[in-house]
């Protein structure tokens, strides 16, 4: 399915929910967290509705690459300078809060200490 109309994130990507836009091309949408836990906490997530890192295969190759690539140039672009952290949660015992691949990009003051 390359859309859900419950989905949170898929509502953001059409702009039916606001968010602070980080970054915008044909396949990922990066936006600022809402509830950030490091000075520096976006979200960078698939165009495309991928509910989690079980749901990938061979064909999302490039777009996780592209996902992973663009990590660095918005964490140093936000201030992240001397480091970040990249997370994605998988799954309900991962704690994956929403179905939609998303990769957490977290930085600053060691951004680890909460969880």
């Amino acid at each position: 399915m390359s859309h859900d109309p419950n989905c949170i994130f898929c509502k953001i990507i059409e702009g039916k929910i606001p968010s602070r836009k980080l970054y915008e091309d044909d396949d990922l949408l990066a936006f600022h967290d809402i509830s950030p836990w490091a000075p520096v906490h976006f979200l960078i997530v698939p165009k495309i509705h991928v509910v989690s890192l079980y749901d990938v295969s061979a064909e999302h190759q490039a777009l996780l690459g592209k996902m992973l690539s663009l990590a660095p140039e918005l964490a140093r672009q936000e201030g992240a300078l001397n480091g970040f952290r990249c997370v994605i949660n998988n799954g309900q015992d991962g704690g994956q809060e929403v179905s939609h691949l998303h990769l957490h990009v977290m930085g600053g003051a060691r951004p680890w200490a909460r969880g």
